[in-house]
This record gives C-alpha cells, sequence and structure tokens, in this order.
C-alpha cells in the first residue's frame, strides 16, 4: 500500500485522467444499464418445472411463453376509437421478429370490438420465458404504453414476460429517484462529519464513480448473461454506501494523522498503510460473504450478488488509486474545515475543554462523549448486556413466523398500469388464464396412442378438470415423437395465489398415482417455477449461513488474535439479522405499518430478501467490527488493560464508524420508499440490521461483552497461536512514508 500510495503521488494526473476516461466511457452503458435486464433466471435445475420447460423447448410445437394485448376502453369510447387502437397493436406486434398476432386472434377480436368491454387478445411469441421480458419490454415501448390512455382505450401486455417488462420500468424510476434523493443526504451528512465542503465532495465523487461504472458493466454483462431486473437497484444500494463508507475511513484517517502533527504525506501514507489496507481487506470480505451467494444455483439471486461483488470491487479500485490522488489534488482543503463550520465550532470547542462550571483555562480537560459512554456501560456490564440482548431478542421473535414466496404481479401499486391490466385480463377471462400450469405426461414405453397410454392422458385431463383450483383444461397436445402430452390448465386464480401455489402441491402428489406407474407427470408453469425456486432458496440457506458464519470467524481470527472474540461478534451479527427479518415479517407480512410511507403488505417476505440481506449485512457488518476491535487490539497490546483499551479504541473509531453506518442507513432508507416491494424489503432490512449493529450491538453489547469477559477476550491456543500471523491494520513504525 505504501509502495501504490508513492506511485499515485507521482503520478496523481495520470491516475485521475485515467479515472475521468473510465467513467466518461462508462457514462452510456450506465444509462443502458437495464435495458437488457430479465425476468427470468429462477429456473431450478433438476426440478420439474424445469424439466417441463425443457421438454417443450426439445419436444413440442406449441408456445413456449404467453403474451396478450389488452385493450380497455374508457368511458365513452367508441369501436373506431377500440379498432385503431387494435390496428396499434396488430402494427406493433409485425415490426417484432419474434411475436405475431395471429388472424384468429384478430378476428375474434374484431367481432368483440363494438361491445364497449375490454378485449384480449392473444399474440404468438416464438420466444423463451426468458426471453419474453425483452420483447414484451419493445412492445411497450411501441405501443407508449406507459404514457396511459391514448384515445379513450388504455392498451396493456400481461404474460409473465410482460411483468418483468413492467417491473423494469418501475425499477428504473425508482433508481432514479433514490439516487438523486440519496447523494443530497450523503452529501448533508459528511457536511456534518467532516466540516468541510471539500472533504465531503471527495467520498460522494467515488461514490458516483463506483455506481456508475458499474452500471457499464452490468449492461455489458447483460448482454451475454441473464441479469435480473433488480440488478441495478441492488448495486445502487450498494454502490453508494460502501463506496463512500470506505473513502470515508481513510480520508478520517488522514485527517486524524495531520491533526496528530504529521506532514500531509506522511498522513496520506500512514492512512493507506493502516486505514486504507482495512478497507481493502473488508471489502474482499464483502466480496466473498456476496460470493456465499453462489451457493445457491439460481441466475437470478447470483445476478443480484454480481452487481453487488462490481460495485464493492469498483469501490475498493477508487479508494486505493483514486482517493489518494484526489487528497493530494486538494491539498490543504481535503483536511482544513471549512469557515462557516469553523466559527460555528468555536463556542463547543471552547466549552468542551474545561469542566461544566469551571472559569479558569488551565482546568481539567473533560473526558469526551465515548470515554463517558463507555464508562457508564462497563460500570453494570451486566444490565447493558442482558438489556440489549432482550431488545434484540425481541425484535427478533417475529422471525420464526417468517413465510417466503416468489412472484411479480402483487409488487407492483395496485394503481399501476401493469397491474390494471392483469386485473382487465382477469375480469374477461379466469384470472389464471395468462399464467397456465403446463403438465407434461412421459410414457415409458411405445406412443401417446399406444396401449394404455390414451386412458392414462384421459386420466390425468379428468383429474384436472376435477380439481377445485383449476378453471379450463387445454386438449392434449403431443410431443413430436409422440411419446410424450402436453396438457395446459387455467388454474382459478392468478400464478401468485396461495391458491393456485396449495394447487400446484397438491397436483403434484396426486397426478403420478392417476397417470400410472408407465408414465411420468411433472407439473410445471410459472406457479410451479415459483414454487420450486422458493423451496431452493429455503432448503440452501443453511449453506449460505454456514458459509457467511464461517468467513465471519476466520477474518476476525486472523485479524484479532483470539477465538471468543469473533464467536462473540458472529453471535453479535446473528442477533442484529434475526432483529431485521424480525421488523421485515411485521412490516411486509403482518402489515402493522399498511399505508404508512406507501407500505403496503404482500402477506409474505420475497423469496430473494432473507439470502441477501444475510449475506449483505454480515459483510458490512464486518467493516464496522475490523475498525472497531482492531482498534481495541492495538490499544489492549499497548496498556494491557481491557476497559481502557475498549474506552480508547471506541473513543478513537466510534465516530467515524457513526457517521458511515449512518450514511449506510441513510441510502438503505431511501430504497425503502421505492415502488418495489422486494427492493423496499432489502432496504428496510439491511438500515435496521445496520442500525442495530452500529448502536445496540457496537455501543452497548461490545463493550459489556468485553468487560465480563475480561482476559478471556484474548484467548488463543499456544498452537493456534504459533500458526496465525501477527499483526494488526491498525499497527505501522513511526516511519511511514517510503523513499521515492
Amino acid at each position: 500500500m505504501l509502495r501504490l500510495d508513492a506511485f499515485v503521488r507521482r503520478r496523481r494526473r495520470l491516475v485521475i485522467a485515467f479515472w475521468v476516461i473510465v467513467l466518461l466511457a462508462a457514462v452510456p452503458g450506465a444509462m443502458r444499464q437495464s435495458e437488457h435486464l430479465s425476468g427470468g433466471g429462477f429456473g431450478v435445475p433438476g426440478s420439474q418445472s424445469q424439466a417441463v420447460q425443457d421438454a417443450i423447448d426439445a419436444s413440442f410445437d406449441v408456445e413456449r411463453t404467453q403474451l396478450a394485448v389488452v385493450l380497455a376502453p374508457q368511458s365513452g369510447a367508441t369501436e373506431t376509437q377500440m379498432r385503431a387502437a387494435l390496428d396499434r397493436a396488430a402494427l406493433a406486434a409485425d415490426q417484432e421478429q419474434l411475436v405475431e398476432m395471429p388472424a384468429a386472434a384478430r378476428a375474434g377480436a374484431e367481432r368483440q370490438l363494438g361491445k364497449g368491454k375490454t378485449v384480449v387478445v392473444p399474440l404468438r411469441a416464438d420466444v423463451t420465458e426468458d426471453d419474453a421480458t425483452n420483447v414484451a419490454s419493445d412492445l411497450r415501448e411501441t405501443l407508449l404504453i406507459a404514457d396511459g390512455p391514448r384515445d379513450g382505450v388504455s392498451t396493456h401486455l400481461v404474460g409473465q414476460g410482460a411483468l418483468w417488462a413492467g417491473m423494469q420500468d418501475i425499477s428504473k424510476k425508482d433508481l432514479e429517484k433514490a439516487e438523486t434523493t440519496g447523494f443530497p443526504i450523503v452529501l448533508l451528512i459528511l457536511l456534518l462529519a467532516f466540516g468541510s465542503l471539500a472533504a465531503a465532495i471527495l467520498p460522494l465523487a467515488l461514490g458516483v464513480f463506483s455506481v456508475f461504472i458499474t452500471g457499464a458493466l452490468i449492461y455489458l454483462l447483460s448482454l451475454q448473461m441473464d441479469m435480473s431486473v433488480f440488478v441495478t437497484n441492488m448495486a445502487s444500494m450498494i454502490g453508494i454506501g460502501v463506496a463512500v463508507d470506505y473513502s470515508l475511513f481513510v480520508l478520517a484517517r488522514y485527517r486524524e494523522e495531520i491533526k496528530a502533527g504529521r506532514e500531509p504525506d506522511d498522513a496520506r501514507a500512514r492512512a493507506m498503510a493502516t486505514s486504507g489496507v482495512a478497507v481493502v481487506f473488508s471489502g474482499i470480505t464483502v466480496i466473498v460473504s456476496l460470493a456465499g451467494l453462489w451457493m445457491i444455483d439460481n441466475n437470478a439471486i447470483r445476478s443480484m450478488a454480481l452487481g453487488a461483488i462490481l460495485v464493492v470491487a469498483v469501490s475498493l479500485l477508487a479508494s486505493a488509486t483514486l482517493l489518494p490522488a484526489l487528497i493530494r489534488a486538494l491539498g490543504h482543503r481535503a483536511y482544513s474545515r471549512g469557515r462557516v463550520f469553523t466559527v460555528l465550532g468555536v463556542a463547543a470547542r471552547s466549552w468542551s475543554k474545561r469542566r461544566p462550571g469551571s472559569t479558569h483555562p488551565e482546568a481539567p480537560t473533560r473526558p469526551d462523549f465515548w470515554h463517558r459512554w463507555t464508562a457508564r456501560v462497563t460500570r453494570r456490564p451486566v444490565l447493558a448486556a442482558g438489556g440489549a440482548g432482550l431488545v434484540l431478542l425481541v425484535l427478533a421473535i417475529p422471525t420464526l413466523s417468517l413465510q417466503t414466496g416468489a412472484g411479480a404481479l402483487r409488487q407492483f401499486p395496485a394503481d399501476y398500469e401493469t397491474r390494471k391490466g392483469f386485473e382487465a385480463a382477469a375480469a374477461v377471462t379466469s384470472p389464471g388464464e395468462s399464467s397456465r400450469m403446463r403438465i407434461v405426461v412421459a410414457f415409458d414405453e411405445g406412443t401417446a396412442k399406444d396401449g394404455a397410454n390414451p386412458a392414462a392422458t384421459r386420466s390425468v385431463a379428468a383429474h384436472l378438470s376435477a380439481d377445485p383450483g383449476i378453471a379450463r383444461v387445454v386438449p392434449p397436445v403431443s410431443s413430436r415423437d409422440g411419446r410424450a402430452v402436453l396438457i395446459d390448465a387455467a388454474p382459478k386464480q392468478d400464478a401468485e395465489a396461495a391458491g393456485t401455489k396449495a394447487a400446484v402441491l397438491r397436483l403434484r402428489a396426486e397426478l403420478p398415482a392417476v397417470a400410472g406407474a408407465s408414465a411420468r407427470v411433472d407439473v410445471g408453469g410459472i406457479s410451479a417455477a415459483q414454487q420450486d425456486v422458493s423451496d431452493l432458496i429455503s432448503g440452501s440457506m443453511w449453506k449460505v449461513l454456514l458459509f457467511v458464519l464461517g468467513l465471519s470467524f476466520l477474518v476476525l481470527l486472523v485479524l484479532l488474535r483470539s477465538i471468543v472474540l469473533p464467536l462473540k461478534a458472529v453471535l453479535m451479527n446473528l442477533l442484529s439479522v434475526g432483529a431485521a427479518y424480525g421488523v421485515l415479517v411485521a412490516v411486509f407480512q403482518w402489515g402493522w405499518l399498511d399505508g404508512f410511507m406507501g407500505f403496503q403488505s404482500t402477506g409474505e417476505i420475497d423469496t430473494l430478501t432473507p439470502p441477501l440481506v444475510l449475506a449483505v449485512v454480515f459483510g458490512l457488518s464486518m467493516d464496522y467490527e475490523v475498525f472497531l476491535l482492531s482498534r481495541i487490539r492495538e490499544r489492549f497490546e499497548a496498556t494491557g488493560d481491557t476497559r481502557r483499551a475498549v474506552a480508547e479504541g471506541l473513543a478513537g473509531s466510534a465516530r467515524t464508524i457513526t457517521s458511515a453506518a449512518l450514511i449506510m442507513v441513510a441510502v438503505f432508507a431511501v430504497f425503502i420508499g421505492t415502488g418495489v416491494p422486494s427492493i423496499k424489503q432489502i432496504g428496510l432490512g439491511c438500515a435496521v440490521a445496520i442500525a442495530v449493529d452500529a448502536s445496540i450491538v457496537r455501543l452497548i453489547l461490545v463493550p459489556a461483552a468485553m468487560e465480563l469477559l475480561g482476559e478471556w477476550n484474548w484467548w488463543l491456543p499456544k498452537p493456534l497461536a504459533r500458526l496465525l500471523p501477527k499483526g494488526s491494520f491498525e499497527e505501522l513504525a513511526p516511519s511511514t512514508a517510503p523513499v521515492v
């Protein structure tokens, strides 16, 4: 790090120019990052839904996805206006190479135009369910659907691809809103922390660089692989906070070294060799923690993890190279307070130098807030630890009722165009018509016409017709080789309804016996796929949890050279995550805040939320753990007194950690105000967990627990002590700057 700092010092103009060129090159891609994102990637290898989709793609001459245009007349709309809307829809379909409006479908629609009712016009789309999102997105743009009714007629698209295309639009708007709101809030917090506009702009500049460059990378990756529609929100949410936090830690240490009397070059080198190394170490830990999500075999969640990993990596590179170059370029403005803040702070500084009530200029300096706070907590450690632990456990209790589910329809606000389109179509057909179950019956011997196979097909179709959750059964279609049949069944409710999911489980249990031993029955479709991905993620959570817990423990074991402190930290992080889960259940599952700040409970937590919150929170909590406990460890090695080490370590790092946590909470809180519940859930869960971690855990549980444990804090078996490297990120020899 010292050699890197020396290189940046000599070539700072070249380094700044390089980053500016990269930023300018990234802007076009960043502006288009949501164009090719997919609503797919939820397939589960080895599942029944995936088996059905593979069979349809390989063996059947049928539509692989369902799309339809919905024409909803406004009050007073004429037949001429409806016909014009139908013509626009047909023209838009003709312009798309992979979509067409069948002549029979158009003729059927024309017969209904004069009845003053909503008309649903099926489209034929020669694409997979995953690719349907891009097709639907192009159709939405061509038809100007987002602009609202046209000439008295509202035009909508329905189908799973249309759902995710609508989600692209709303996610893009939410992202723009979050970024325009989030950056000013972060700037205000940085101004209060540093008292200087120049110093406050530095971390913010790194945040802008990181988010824009990552946006361009996401665009390039989306051209080569499926990337979830939520990846941009995920990357922006984490990127703004992480980039600002990392630069904040380094800049705060630099200003601290300047205050201690060091020259700027020496102070910057020392900051990079201590806090800079800690930032790199913490960032790599966050990346590895997020990589734990790749243990879930699901492309959607992997793409979201990849977006978060990319933005953390870019933030690390910027903090290690661009930040020291900008610090050198700003000169004294990077560490001196602005004139306004200097004037405002004179009274507070003069008061804090003396005891209350003393007017003597040589009166003893009053202990700062953090020393006084630590003294209060460690004076009654049992009460402090017990009270804090009780609060966290109470917050975590609702976690026991956690229920998850996947889907997109109920994530739209009730008045949003996409949801209105589905409701209009459901009023004409059945709610499940645009998301049919797809059942494949594959025969062990012969074709669908041989032996007992026709009877098996009829039995399956009859059982489907008799099921209470099914509204309509489509006649069977044979595969090209005749060795399997496909039966489509429209459920009475939409694909995301509890009744439809119950029907999937029921049919999967009953249909094999109905078909007999000579045939295999797989139940697929949208609802089945959602059920499979929910089962996959809930069944994989233990692997992610063990990976993240093990990683956190090993990182802190190497850093702190203690068995007890890492174990304590892991348990406390679990409490923070449990509290976040509990709040999510109360808000989004139980509906305690329905109607407040746009909250609307969906009756369940999105399937992707628990693993994402777990990985993100554990990774980000490691930042604060590293900076706080490494300082405490440093002071303990210097003094041998645990209580004093805790007080001095907390005093030396608490202000920076508190500012960093406040920024992270503010960024996550901005995304709570978006329109998509799954993004709201991630924002609220991470905001609660970071707030709890930086307040109750860091300020109460850590000092209280360390006081109770005493010398046991530093226990490390001798054989393990010989194996582990000895060192601390916050230790450095007095002479820092290398000779160059």
